[in-house]
């Protein structure tokens, strides 16, 4: 038999170390869901048929992509109002762009 490299089994039923099971490069949950909500609140005064979306997004993955389970706070409250930023932008844009409102 020939010799393996590492601990042989141990090695080929633990490929990673025991605390660290997912990349750490990007951002985290909480972090996502306070992006979320300030751009939710951004998108109230300005650009709210952008950062809306964004705000949706952010809260999302801020969720870990799921509706079960426990869900930060945060998070819920970015999708809730990106939601409701995105709808009024888009009511307002209907309303700017319907016949008989512009300058004469």
């Amino acid at each position: 038999m020939m010799a393996g490299f590492g601990n042989g089994a141990r090695t080929r039923r633990h490929p990673r170390s025991r605390g660290r099971t997912w990349s750490r490069t990007g951002p985290d949950r909480a972090t996502l869901g306070i992006v979320g909500v300030i751009c939710a609140v951004a998108g109230f005064f300005v650009l709210g048929i952008i950062l809306g979306p964004i705000a949706i997004v952010a809260g999302w993955l801020g969720m870990g992509r799921s509706w079960t389970g426990s869900r930060p706070v945060t998070a819920l409250v970015a999708v809730v109002l990106g939601a409701i930023d995105t709808l009024l932008a888009v009511i307002w844009l209907a309303g700017a762009a319907s016949p008989g409102s512009g300058m004469f």
